[in-house]
């Protein structure tokens, strides 16, 4: 039986003393976030709420799921998840593929000027403008053209698809396969969990987006359920910076810590329900092709 040396146990020790903090400094404003959703307001109130609810009070919840805005945002933002990540995946898939291939003659050419874009923009305004004489300004296509790609995504991408062996490609050629039948039927099976990942990535970015919405959709039925969770946000912040309250006022404003909170976890739970479904492709996709460049 082999003995570890004192000081790789006081290393192990170290690492999972790290581990165990790193992990209830994160869980723990989530676990706060909950627990104050669900709690009674006389209990908010007096400040009682640490880690678990105190009392339960539903009706954050009530007022959140009761207001058809939220569902109508929760549709828009759905729409801009599926038909975005869709979109972003063709582009990224087909993009990269050109780019891994040592035959494409102007493979260096569009590597260079694709990762120029990493580092530099147009900027703010020139993109205000070209969207807007575009004629996107206040569609649902503005939420899904301009982010049809990342770059950053895509040279992920290329790296997996350079990592595969070209023998494959090779004797997949003399079998008569075109280059659609070897990107679908072999490159595209053996990356898949790094396409997963990046249809992570990609869906946490429509899900979280706000900005692009804030400056470019000025309908409510277009807004998606960020830009809605700000509102409820801000609208909170405001009662509770009132100076003076009178007891129905400081009700109202316990109610919209409920209510601000409440949203937060609706908003929040269905990304985080997907993510254990493709977890187990999370490490093997990031480290795919990570070695060749």
């Amino acid at each position: 039986m082999k003995f570890k040396k004192m000081s790789d146990i006081i290393f192990d020790v170290l690492v999972y003393f790290i581990a165990v903090v790193a992990f209830v400094i994160t869980l723990y404003p989530f676990l706060y976030i909950f627990s104050v959703s669900l709690s009674d307001l006389d209990a908010i109130n007096r400040g009682e709420v640490r880690f678990l609810p105190v009392g339960f009070d539903f009706s954050g919840y009530k007022e959140v799921l009761t207001d058809k805005n939220i569902w109508v945002a929760y549709g828009n933002t759905i729409f801009y998840v599926v038909v975005g990540t869709t979109c972003n995946m063709f582009m990224t898939i087909f993009g990269a593929y050109a780019l891994s291939r040592k035959t494409f003659g102007m493979r260096r050419f569009f590597n260079f000027f694709i990762s120029f874009t990493m580092y530099f923009s147009g900027g703010l305004i020139p993109t205000y403008l070209l969207i807007t004489n575009l004629g996107l300004y206040n569609t649902r296509l503005v939420m899904i053209l301009p982010v049809m790609i990342s770059t950053y995504n895509m040279m992920i991408c290329r790296s997996a698809f350079s990592a595969v062996p070209d023998e494959m490609m090779e004797s997949a050629s003399i079998e008569g396969a075109n280059d659609i039948h070897i990107l679908t039927m072999i490159y595209v099976r053996l990356i898949t969990p790094t396409l997963v990942v990046l249809i992570l990535y990609y869906a946490v970015g429509h899900w979280n987006t706000f900005f692009n919405a804030m400056l470019y959709l000025k309908d409510d039925h277009l807004q998606p359920l960020q830009v809605l969770l700000r509102r409820v946000l801000i609208q909170s912040s405001q009662e509770l910076l009132m100076d003076s309250l009178t007891v129905e006022q400081e009700k109202r404003a316990l109610v919209s810590i409920q209510i601000r909170y409440a949203a937060i976890i609706v908003s929040t739970l269905p990304i985080l329900m997907v993510y254990p479904f493709l977890q187990k492709y999370f490490i093997s996709g990031i480290m795919l092709g990570a070695v060749k460049g």
